[in-house]
């Protein structure tokens, strides 16, 4: 796979493992459904998953301004990018500073990241002129990402998973499964999808429902059109955003036992989660894919 020269390898940090590798899961709980596993995981040391495949074609200028909140791995990612190949961050933090920093903006600071902030409710009102023109003059001229780093760029990066899928398993694929969160990964897979496959992402948030309109806009933005073949699922949520309950840890800890991989709470363990529950009505013989996004 050609690499844009923005997110090839250096002297100061590797090129990307693209295709990501895959993994079977082999389970008697998933009956005769055969469970695949995308690593996206192992893309890239600080830059992995799905943080990787939307910032491949983002960078369009020696800056780039994005949003975040605390704790969020989009700050740590984007800041890690700017720092391997060589563009400006800022990053826009959700609430007020609490000094010293927590681990996530340390390393973002770090990694050469200038950090502002915006209460919530100016953090609210992101997206809107009036919030992104102060920003421009604090800051000068920058290209905007969006939190989560989903827009039509991102879509054409995570565009890339099914091909990749194709060659490395030879089309012998049904469905491909990923978490949802603002929804730019869920829209490129089922952008990139081939006939007579289905696209799946769980809703990681509460009140998920949103996220169809979501996708549908993400791929109007990058195709012009919307693409059938995808659904998002609201019910494996568990509680909502980063939330969690005792039987999400417990099927977690379970699943770290018998295969190996430790699944992060806030994203892939609620998709696994809900990949073992509609494996109960898939048809035997089936192959699904779930992405490990990182």
């Amino acid at each position: 796979m050609d690499v844009p020269a923005g997110l090839a390898g250096s002297a100061s940090s590797p090129a990307a493992c693209v295709p990501s590798p895959i993994e079977e899961v082999r389970d008697e709980r998933l009956g005769a459904v055969r469970l695949l596993l995308k690593r996206d995981d192992l893309i890239h040391p600080e830059i992995s998953g799905n943080k990787w495949r939307k910032l491949k074609y983002n960078p369009r200028s020696g800056r780039v301004l994005t949003f975040g909140g605390a704790y969020s791995n989009h700050i740590r990612a984007v800041a890690a990018a700017g720092a391997a190949y060589g563009f400006e961050t800022i990053g826009v933090i959700r609430g007020e500073e609490h000094l010293p920093l927590n681990p996530s903006l340390a390393y973002a600071v770090g990694r050469g990241m200038r950090l502002t902030y915006l209460d919530r409710t100016a953090y609210r009102r992101k997206h809107t002129p009036e919030v992104i023109d102060a920003l421009r003059v604090e800051f000068g001229d920058f290209h905007l990402l969006p939190e989560g780093g989903s827009n039509a760029a991102a879509v054409r990066g995570c565009a890339e998973i099914p091909p990749e899928l194709d060659t490395q398993l030879d089309g012998g694929y049904d469905l491909v499964c990923c978490p949802v969160g603002t929804g730019g990964t869920l829209a490129g897979i089922a952008a990139g999808l081939p006939p007579g496959r289905e696209a799946v992402g769980f809703s990681v948030l509460k009140g998920g429902e949103f996220l169809t309109g979501e996708v549908a806009r993400l791929q109007r933005e990058a195709l012009g059109r919307v693409t059938g073949g995808w659904r998002v699922e609201c019910g494996f949520h568990f509680g909502g955003y980063a939330r969690s309950t005792p039987e999400l840890e417990a099927f977690a800890s379970d699943f770290a036992v018998r295969h190996g991989l430790l699944l992060d709470r806030i994203y892939v363990a609620k998709m696994m989660y809900g990949v073992y529950a509609l494996a109960r009505d898939l048809a035997p013989g089936t192959v699904v894919v779930a992405v490990i996004t990182g």
